[in-house]
């Protein structure tokens, strides 16, 4: 079973967030119950927001939102109440200086509350961290390619590294000999590169170092060649590094200096971001479009006998295989789980319904069901199926580099399918073109650019020459 790793940003952003709204909503209503005019009404707002936003930059500066603080709730709590209440004390001292009249029951009110709810909140993150630490949720988890004293380097830096929430899970070498041994400190060799990608989906991988040295040009290339369709970071060790760069050209994983190659297009914060507003515009597409998905629901099953709701499984994010729903559009005996064969126009198998239901695309709506449980997104490359072909040969072997579009979630739409590549993909140009604005959207990705695809959506299902 796959240990997911909890994104430490997301849980920080959340924390910050909360600690900012509580702790301005309580020196706020405090100071308004002492404001009696409107210019102190005013000068409340900017009072509280001081008071908060202080707070909150001086325990960020005592790392006390840190995953380590999590562990230590009370200790933690305890030294973000002395925070809180240095900061609240001296602006309740220095009140008057803005016309704020504030009594000793404001400070003895702000204090229990502020007390109150710091130490909820840190003893809750306390209680939930725990467990997870046990599972290694928190840590980040790290692959080692490569093999020999330049492996050895890398791991001993990590390891002496202190403070480090991170674990190497193993070791991955084309190499069977002296310069590769099976094992390095206590860590094993788990396979050849080419194994990692399918460990990498039955384990969760957050980093990938590639440590080699960096003399060896050749090999380094064909290496990252092979990693950079995995959805993952990848850093190159400099721990050994001959070539001497400035400090600003690398990051560290600790101690370990690394150089970047490749980054996950989405992750942290941005990934959260991106799938709640999924969650919330597919439930209320849901909600406005029930009639239509109804109606349509009622005619698939008028038409012809079997499911409304045909199930397939299609390639998804990091190459794994997500079943996805579609009203079905084929005659039950003749479905093509696989798609083995590509739909073509006037194709026998597809019912009366089920060609203007592909035609206008409504046979796609119970996608907004996998949006809800997370296997899809609105936005992002059209899944594939796992025998669909161009040209009568699979996709992956049609383009190379083709897995690198599975480095986010598959969505409902995407950047191709707006610009006029939607529909069938029977030949090697229409699968290339499809790829391409693939990887485009990857590369481009943000909020913004999901909404506009997500409004262009319907002009682009106008022009539906292309679906059958």
């Amino acid at each position: 079973m796959t240990t997911k790793t909890i994104d430490h940003e997301v849980v920080q952003r959340l924390t910050k967030s909360l600690d900012l709204l509580v702790l301005t909503s309580i020196a706020l209503v405090l100071t308004l119950r002492a404001a009696n005019t409107p210019y102190q009404v005013s000068v409340a707002g900017f009072f509280a927001l001081l008071i908060a936003f202080s707070s909150l930059r001086l325990i960020r500066g005592l790392k006390l939102y840190a995953a380590t603080a999590w562990f230590n709730g009370l200790s933690t709590a305890v030294k973000s109440l002395a925070v809180v209440s240095v900061i609240g004390l001296s602006a309740w001292w220095l009140s008057p200086l803005v016309s704020l009249d504030l009594d000793r029951n404001w400070a003895v009110a702000f204090l229990v509350l502020s007390a109150t709810y710091l130490s909820l909140t840190r003893l809750a993150t306390h209680v939930w961290s725990q467990p997870l630490a046990k599972q290694g949720s928190l840590k980040r988890r790290i692959a080692i390619v490569g093999g020999g004293k330049a492996a050895e380097d890398a791991i001993h830096l990590i390891e002496q590294s202190q403070n480090l929430d991170a674990e190497v899970v193993g070791l991955f070498d084309d190499r069977f000999d002296n310069r590769s041994p099976d094992s390095i400190r206590k860590h094993r060799k788990l396979g050849k590169i080419s194994d990692l990608a399918e460990f990498a989906r039955s384990h969760t991988i957050d980093l990938v170092i590639v440590a080699i040295p960096m003399t060896a040009e050749q090999r380094l290339l064909q290496i990252l060649k092979r990693l950079w369709e995995l959805p993952v970071d990848i850093r190159i060790s400099a721990a050994a590094a001959e070539l001497k760069l400035s400090p600003r050209a690398y990051t560290y994983l600790g101690d370990l200096p690394l150089l970047n190659v490749f980054e996950r297009p989405l992750s942290g914060w941005d990934s959260f971001l991106k799938s709640g507003m999924d969650k919330v515009i597919a439930l209320l597409a849901i909600i406005g479009l029930s009639p239509v998905m109804l109606a349509t629901a009622i005619a698939v099953k008028l038409e012809s006998k079997g499911p409304m709701i045909f199930r397939q499984k299609r390639f998804g994010f990091n190459n794994e295989l997500v079943e996805v729903f579609k009203f079905r559009s084929m005659y039950t005996d003749m479905s093509d789980a696989a798609a083995a064969k590509l739909v073509t126009r006037d194709d026998p198998r597809v019912t009366r319904v089920g060609r203007i239901i592909r035609k206008t695309s409504l046979d796609e709506l119970p996608q907004l069901f996998n949006v809800l449980l997370g296997t899809i997104s609105l936005v992002g490359p059209r899944p594939h199926a796992t025998q669909a072909k161009a040209a009568g040969t699979l996709y992956d072997q049609v383009v190379d580099g083709y897995f690198a579009r599975h480095k986010v979630k598959p969505g409902i739409t995407g950047w191709a399918q707006i610009n006029g590549w939607r529909g069938e993909t029977d030949t090697r140009e229409k699968l290339e073109q499809r790829v391409k604005h693939d990887l485009e959207y990857i590369d481009r990705w943000s909020l913004a650019f999901d909404l506009y695809i997500l409004a262009k959506t319907p002009l682009a299902l106008v022009k539906s020459e292309n679906a059958y």
